[in-house]
This record gives structure tokens, C-alpha cells and sequence, in this order.
């Protein structure tokens, strides 16, 4: 048995050299994305995993190659899978998996640095210490207990960011299309996303992307909010319209904003464009504002996720390639 992992980074090596060496099972990578381009390359392993941002693009008859060539799945090892054309893998007869819950902690806990960071002013009293400005003058921060915490998608991750802003001391609200009974106890629900957005200091997103999430976040969405109220996106870019954030924050309709996933991050996140002139002019007029803090999609990367990325993916392919069921197939 022999299993292919595409778009492998450096930090995965070891927890991808323990799975194999503790199942005794072959698992080569590459540094490439999936692509029709770069499909050749799986054919004589038994099982495929990828992980990208952009879609693997092509048509149907691709997935049905995959299948032909004797793949029986096809598994990402991170949570989103629109990257990949489900219907037409499963038309092909592909098992389609993905890792939905690597580490809620991962991403519920940079939310919640981020919104720490934002309400007590740091990236703003950092600017000016860089200027030897140690003044204080107008930065007056706020206390997180004394603010309502709204959180759009109340799912495994929005769930955890809601039990460690209600540890914290925060009221905490939330709207999700699913009411989890569990949540109740650190959470109120409210009925629709209008009135979360109308209550709520700090605006937290935890939803996947998907034809209804998308847009989620624009130009009415964002006047419903507080003038002093903060946006937190740690799920995906295309939730929040990004002509329509920077509209806002210029004309002052939000406090500020926390992005750790931006619209058409693939030309630049987790590349280094030291010394260019950014083309994404949203992205560079988000750069320059002081209430904005921009991180490159890194919600996601700590110890533990990256390991439970690895390991979770693999299992699921040993188990379908056994003839078994997961848990985690669409």
C-alpha cells in the first residue's frame, strides 16, 4: 500500500514519518498542489491527499482518471473541501473526506487573540512605540467582560471560541442556522443574523464557505453593526465582501477589524512579497490602517493541528482503501 500527500510543507515531515513508520505504509510527498497538471504523479499509489486553497479545477473527466487509475478516494487534510468538485468525484465512485475537527482550540483561540488584541489597542500602541511614542493619550482599551460577543456559526469551532470568551467573563451571543443545546450554558441564541450584528461589540465568524456564507459580511451587514464594534474572520475570506470592509472602515462604521483570511489570499499568503508593490489594492489600503490587523491565514497552525491534520487524513484512507467507513466522507 502506497499513499501520495500533495502540497506538503517541511513542519508536517515528522508526524507524516511517525504515521507511516507506526502503520508500516509507504507515504510519499511533494510540495505541489493538485492539479489536472500535476495528477500524473499519483498514478501507482493507492491513495491521495491533498491540501489547497485553489480549486483543483479541470473537469469530471479527471476524477474519473483518478478512478480508473484505482484510487478509491480522495482526501483533503484540512476542513474545506470547495476546492475540490464533490459531485464529480463521487459520480466517479471517489470517497471524498475531509478533517473537520483538527483543533477547534486552534482557530477559537487565535479569535480570541486577536479580539484581545484589537480591544486593548496593542497593534495600535505598537505603531507608535516603533516612532519612540510612548504616549497613551486615546487609546483607552476596554474590558472584555464588559462586552457582548457575537459569533456567526456556532459549530465546533464557534462553539469553543463561545466557552473561552464566556471564561473570560463576555456576554455571548450567537447566530447559527443549527442550535446546538450543549452551547446553551455560555451562549444565548438570537434569531436571525441581524440581530447578532445589531447587539454584538465583537463580531466573530466561524462558518464554513459555501453558496450561502459567501457575502455573508457586506456593505448592509456591516452598517447593522456598532460604530464601535470590532470584526473577527478566522474562517474563510469570501465571507466578508473586502470592497465593502475597507468602505466601512474608512468612513468609520466599525472600530476595526482582525482578518486572518482575506478574498484572493492564494496570490499572497505564505509568500513572501518583501519589497513589492501589493496588486491587491484592498489588501494593501487594509495594510495601512491602524485598527486592522492582518495575519496569513494561520488560525490553524499550531502543534497540535498540524499533527492532527496528518494523522486524522491518513486514517481516514487506510480505513477506506480497508474497506471500512469514516466518519468524515460527504
Amino acid at each position: 500500500m502506497k499513499i501520495l500527500m500533495y502540497s506538503v510543507r517541511d513542519d508536517e515531515q515528522d508526524a507524516i514519518q511517525a504515521w507511516a513508520a507506526a502503520h508500516q505504509i509507504q507515504v510519499d510527498t511533494n510540495d505541489l498542489e493538485f492539479h489536472p497538471e500535476t495528477a500524473d504523479l499519483v498514478k501507482g499509489y493507492d491513495g491521495l491527499v491533498i491540501q489547497q486553497r485553489s480549486p483543483i479545477g479541470g473537469d469530471a473527466s479527471l476524477y474519473q482518471s483518478l478512478a480508473a487509475a484505482g484510487l478509491k478516494q480522495l482526501t483533503s487534510r484540512t476542513a474545506g473541501v470547495d476546492t475540490i468538485d464533490i459531485p464529480a468525484a463521487k459520480a466517479a465512485g471517489l470517497v471524498v473526506t475531509n478533517v473537520p475537527a483538527y483543533s477547534p482550540n486552534s482557530v477559537a483561540e487565535m479569535s480570541v487573540a486577536q479580539t484581545m488584541r484589537l480591544i486593548r489597542n496593542l497593534e495600535m500602541f505598537d505603531q507608535r512605540i516603533s516612532q519612540q511614542n510612548f504616549q497613551w493619550a486615546g487609546l483607552q482599551a476596554r474590558e472584555i467582560r464588559s462586552l457582548t460577543v457575537g459569533i456567526i456559526g456556532a459549530g465546533r469551532i464557534g462553539g469553543t471560541a463561545a466557552r473561552l470568551f464566556h471564561g473570560l467573563g463576555a456576554k455571548v451571543i450567537a447566530y447559527d442556522v443549527v442550535r446546538h443545546p450543549e452551547l446553551e450554558d455560555v451562549l444565548t441564541y438570537v434569531d436571525t443574523k441581524e440581530d447578532l450584528l445589531r447587539q454584538a461589540d465583537v463580531v466573530d465568524l466561524h462558518v464554513d464557505l459555501n453558496e450561502i456564507s459567501a457575502g455573508l459580511i457586506d456593505a448592509a451587514a456591516l452598517k447593522l453593526m456598532k460604530t464601535d464594534a470590532y470584526l473577527i474572520n478566522a474562517s474563510r475570506g469570501p465571507v466578508i465582501v473586502t470592497d465593502d470592509l475597507v468602505a466601512a472602515l474608512k468612513a468609520g462604521e466599525i472600530a476595526g477589524c482582525a482578518l486572518d483570511t482575506v478574498e484572493g489570499e492564494n496570490a499572497l499568503f505564505n509568500q513572501n512579497h518583501q519589497g513589492e508593490v501589493l496588486q491587491d489594492t484592498n489588501v494593501a489600503q487594509l495594510m495601512q490602517m491602524p485598527n486592522v490587523i492582518i495575519t496569513p491565514h494561520v488560525g490553524f497552525y499550531t502543534n497540535l493541528a498540524v499533527k492532527n491534520m496528518v494523522d486524522i487524513s491518513l486514517d481516514d484512507v487506510l480505513a477506506i482503501l480497508n474497506g471500512e467507513t469514516t466518519a468524515h466522507a460527504f
